[in-house]
């Protein structure tokens, strides 16, 4: 054997060590979300929604994956809208999906053709196509008879919402990893709530997925969601540990300090009576931080993460 032989080995088994890492912090990020909020449930059909990009791929790649293991039954459908854009490679996801034996669904509606019809040039798009898209997927989960709809949105997207809603919308308002669809229907689930995009970037990578170009629609690079992105990446670079710091805080609300008389009931606070599991005044206490040795080097590490995640659905189910 030559030594370039010998090398050539040694950073393949590297690449693949790296690669089964990688899936397993996916699996158990996944898992832990869909046991904390109770995603999917036994006799579940789940609708994911495969858009050709690298969020998507690896929640039908990771669903796949955990369904293997899971201590209960549940049915996965990919579905694909062909929304006729131009140049859209039509044949790459339907090849995908036959190789990897999944059953699926195309829809083709022209969506994009009705966006530039009414929506003037140079205008953003993206609200209009978003609520055309979404109608179209929910008539699809019913005809499927899908119990749940997955989407591919990450815990950067739902940083990325918070701070789009604060900025520009006046609400403290994010993503929620579940909710209901707006007939009723179905639930939608964001089982990647855990999951970093960079982390998601690199398995996507790894795994060589047939990634289907974004700017297909002629997406504006400076809109304000990118704007929001670049700013909290340059944190993330800049303060390593503050995106978990804030994605913990989303989970930790306390509404007897925030200003909302529909969360809390301010007006009727009385002299001489706190009510039960609230914080009294610190106003004028130092208040004290976790430092950066504090926090959790990284969510492998984090008590939040079980050995094996989808394991714990007994136990919420």
């Amino acid at each position: 054997m030559t030594e370039a032989t010998h090398l050539a080995g040694k950073d393949e088994k590297r690449q693949s060590y790296n690669l089964n890492k990688l899936q397993k912090k996916l699996r158990r990020n996944v898992g832990n979300a869909i046991a904390d909020f109770n995603m999917i449930e036994e006799g579940d059909k789940v609708m994911v929604c495969l858009s050709g990009g690298k969020d998507s791929y690896t929640l039908l790649d990771i669903l796949l994956n955990l369904r293997l293991n899971a201590p209960i039954h549940f049915d996965i459908v990919a579905v694909n809208l062909d929304q006729k854009q131009p140049g859209f490679p039509a044949h790459i996801l339907p090849e995908y999906l036959q190789r990897i034996g999944v059953e699926y669904r195309i829809v083709e509606e022209n969506t994009y053709g009705i966006v530039k019809e009414k929506i003037p040039e140079g205008k953003t798009t993206c609200s209009l196509c978003s609520r055309l898209r979404r109608g179209i997927l929910y008539r699809t989960a019913t005809e499927l008879g899908a119990s749940k709809i997955a989407l591919g949105h990450h815990r950067d997207d739902m940083l990325e919402t918070l701070f789009l809603n604060m900025f520009y919308g006046g609400k403290l308002k994010s993503m929620p990893p579940k909710l209901m669809s707006d007939d009723g229907k179905q639930i939608l689930i964001r089982p990647l709530a855990y999951c970093r995009e960079k982390d998601i970037a690199k398995y996507s990578a790894a795994k060589g997925f047939p990634i289907i170009p974004c700017n297909l629609c002629g997406s504006q690079p400076n809109l304000q969601r990118q704007v929001v992105k670049e700013m909290l990446q340059k944190w993330d670079r800049q303060y390593p540990g503050r995106i978990e710091t804030m994605f913990s805080a989303m989970q930790n609300i306390v509404p007897s300090h925030l200003c909302d008389g529909r969360l809390f009931d301010f007006k009727n606070i009385r002299r001489g009576q706190l009510p039960e599991g609230v914080e009294g005044d610190i106003a004028f206490d130092k208040e004290i931080l976790p430092t950066q040795s504090q926090l959790p080097a990284d969510e492998e590490n984090s008590a939040l993460f079980g050995d094996e995640g989808l394991i714990r659905i007994k136990e919420v189910g």
